[in-house]
C-alpha cells in the first residue's frame, strides 16, 4: 500500500465519521427540521458521483469511504422525508 493510501484512508474515515453524530441525534430524537432537504439531496448526489469516481479509478479508500457515506446520508435522506 502506497503512503498516499492511508492518507485517503485517514481523510475517509475522519469525514464519514463525522455523519455519525447527526445520524444517531435524527434517529434518537426523530428531529430532522435544522436538515436542509436541499443539502440532504445535494450531498447524496455528490457522493454517489465521487463513489463512481473511486470506481473508475479503482480507488479502494474512496470507494469504503464513500459507500458508508452513501449509507449514513442515505439514513438522514430518509428521516428527513419521514420525520418531517
Amino acid at each position: 500500500m502506497h503512503d498516499s493510501q492511508y492518507l485517503g484512508y485517514a481523510a475517509g474515515i475522519i469525514t464519514t465519521l463525522a455523519f455519525l453524530p447527526q445520524v444517531f441525534r435524527i434517529i434518537r430524537t426523530r428531529k430532522t427540521r435544522d436538515i436542509s432537504l436541499l443539502w440532504a439531496f445535494a450531498m447524496n448526489t455528490g457522493i454517489i458521483l465521487w463513489l463512481f469516481y473511486g470506481i473508475a479509478k479503482n480507488d479502494l479508500p474512496m470507494i469504503a469511504a464513500n459507500s458508508i457515506s452513501l449509507v449514513l446520508l442515505m439514513i438522514i435522506l430518509y428521516c428527513k422525508l419521514r420525520f418531517r
